[in-house]
């Protein structure tokens, strides 16, 4: 078996010197079939949690996504983030899908569900068990919040209790990641370089829960390399976690995409907009209106000749003129 012996940061780009084998991923990138596109082309997506309807949140993030991709003469997927079943509501998938027609935004190529790759996440994670690069952990998050009371963020970082446990495999567990000290950076397009130290700001994570469950931190890095994306547009609230999949990206020998992550949208009380806070879903009835007013809080100033132009006009202004130079460094927008 190899094993991680170091990990070096060399001009932003992260390399692995496996014992005995020289400097070099694990190369299982033949073992996928990607999508086939020219190697220019830009490939963006949106991946919905189908936990109900979209709401102005997760339609503001579509938007700008969708303009990113147009504006750049590139395809826009469609993913269906549908792994974690406990949480699906039934008819959310459809509700989503006329949610986004209804405001023309139309997406390339059939829509991807990740509950038809599981396989695909299956086959990678033993690798990454046969790697020893993984372990099994039987922790719970009852145990873990009595040892730490205190909810701060040093205190979330999972301290390794497993590591060296050998448990076996008939017990109930997850499955965790190693990490190693060392520092990973990428270039954000809006928020700027972000650096993190792995090890200290994030510790072991986890690839497949307890309950069966394969992570979105690992699905998300192998279903973008499975439809070719190249460029992900996705909310700040996502940031943080971004260090992760190019950890991952870079250990499975995937290119890593482009990222710019928007502003999320909060409401008056500061919190952002989702299902937990009890966003409404959005209103099809007045799509020109909606749209129109997105395009502000997305900084894009439209004229107002365009209050009340239809969605179809508005969208092909919005494409043309689309410019994210005053959301950068900007992390959220109030309603």
């Amino acid at each position: 078996m190899r094993r991680l012996k170091s990990i070096v940061l060399i001009s932003l780009i992260l390399t692995f010197s496996l014992k005995g084998e020289g400097t070099k991923s694990l190369s299982l990138m033949a073992i996928l079939p990607m999508q086939s596109v020219k190697h220019d082309a830009y490939i963006g997506r949106f991946a919905p949690s189908p936990t109900g309807p979209l709401h102005l949140g997760s339609l503001f993030t579509a938007l700008a996504s969708f303009l990113h991709a147009r504006h750049h003469h590139g395809k826009w997927l469609l993913r269906v983030d549908d792994l974690d079943t406990p949480r699906n509501k039934e008819g959310s998938v459809s509700s989503i899908l006329k949610t986004l027609e209804a405001f023309a935004l139309h997406w390339d190529n059939n829509v991807y569900y990740q509950s038809q790759h599981l396989d695909s996440y299956h086959h990678l994670l033993s690798e990454l068990e046969q790697n020893q690069l993984t372990y099994r952990c039987n922790c719970s998050r009852k145990s873990l919040a009595e040892m730490f009371p205190d909810d701060t963020p040093k205190n979330n970082i999972y301290p390794g209790i497993c590591r060296n446990k050998s448990l076996p495999s008939d017990t109930q567990h997850a499955i965790r990641l190693k990490t190693e000290p060392c520092t990973l950076c990428f270039q954000d397009e809006l928020q700027g370089l972000i650096s993190h130290d792995l090890a200290k700001q994030h510790g072991d994570f986890i690839l497949k829960r307890k309950d069966g469950v394969i992570a979105y931190q690992f699905a998300v890095v192998i279903d973008d390399y499975l439809q070719g994306v190249n460029h992900v547009v996705r909310g700040s609230d996502l940031l943080e976690e971004t260090p992760k999949q190019t950890f991952l990206q870079q250990l499975l020998g995937f290119s890593t995409p482009t990222y710019l992550h928007v502003p999320v949208i909060v409401d008056h009380h500061g919190y952002k907009l989702s299902k937990q806070t009890l966003a409404t879903a959005v209103d099809t009835k007045s799509t020109n209106k909606s749209l129109f007013d997105l395009l502000v809080l997305l900084k894009q100033n439209p004229p107002d000749e365009l209050d009340g132009a239809s969605v179809s006009e508005l969208l092909d202004w919005a494409i043309m003129h689309w410019c994210t130079d005053e959301l950068a460094l900007c992390s959220a927008i109030s309603l």
